[in-house]
């Protein structure tokens, strides 16, 4: 039985969450899809990666300097690089990220890099590939989800991927752009994702705090800032 298991920002948070996390996913060789959420708080006042991401949004769109917010989220990934000892860089991956904003800011694509970044984290950390889930997951011309074509290209990309870090929280619009869910949908992808597989079971995680005694929750674990921000930013 092949398991798809989600991990929630809480646990992904710096790299010392990282640690129990790969520690539960090897755990069971059975965990092979993880579903990583972006880096949540580490302590009371601290502020998750999405809702710095959609700071830089709106720096991007009032036309003003996205450098030192940039390099603010940029020391979040490199903690965990660096704190998990890995032979690893997200410097091009940002170099795109802020050429982007600058060029054609939207905010689906800059709350959508948070999961982005951090599912190449996990990839390399677990030694497991990379699934961009712009490339999997699709969506139709209301903005709604592309079941069917979703699960056809989803379904294919698995049976040849014997291991994967797929993050869930967005994919591709009809007009080729990054499209994220809403809370409700993202926190539906890890079960989504098992019926893309035959003989699947979904174990969703949203902390890591006890290591393998993980608390499992049926609440998503996407930040509620997130949709207050998206009606209150510029258009």
């Amino acid at each position: 039985m092949k398991k798809v298991v989600k991990f929630g920002g809480s646990s992904l948070a710096d790299s010392g969450q990282f640690r129990k996390v790969g520690a539960i996913i090897r755990a069971d060789e059975s965990r092979v899809y993880v579903v990583p959420s972006a880096p949540g708080k580490r302590f009371s006042g601290d502020i998750k990666v999405t809702d710095m991401l959609i700071e830089a949004y709106r720096i991007a769109t009032e036309g003003g300097d996205l450098n030192a917010q940039m390099e603010e989220i940029k020391a979040r990934y490199d903690e965990i690089i660096s704190g998990l000892g890995l032979d690893f860089s997200l410097d091009d991956e940002f170099k795109t990220i802020i050429k982007t904003l600058e060029d054609e800011p939207t905010l689906d694509y800059a709350a959508s890099r948070g999961e982005y970044l951090n599912g190449l984290v996990m990839a390399n950390y677990l030694g497991y590939e990379f699934i961009d889930p712009y490339d999997v997951i699709f969506f139709n011309e209301e903005g709604n989800l592309n079941s069917y074509k979703t699960a056809k290209v989803l379904s294919a990309r698995l049976e040849k991927t014997p291991k994967a870090v797929i993050p869930g929280f967005y994919g591709q619009g009809k007009d080729g752009k990054v499209k994220t869910f809403t809370r409700t949908r993202s926190s539906r992808f890890a079960p989504r994702a098992s019926r893309s597989i035959s003989r699947t079971r979904t174990a969703r995680r949203t902390r890591a705090r006890g290591s393998s005694r993980a608390r499992r929750e049926s609440r998503s674990t996407r930040s509620p800032e997130l949709r207050a921000r998206r009606a209150s930013a510029p258009a």
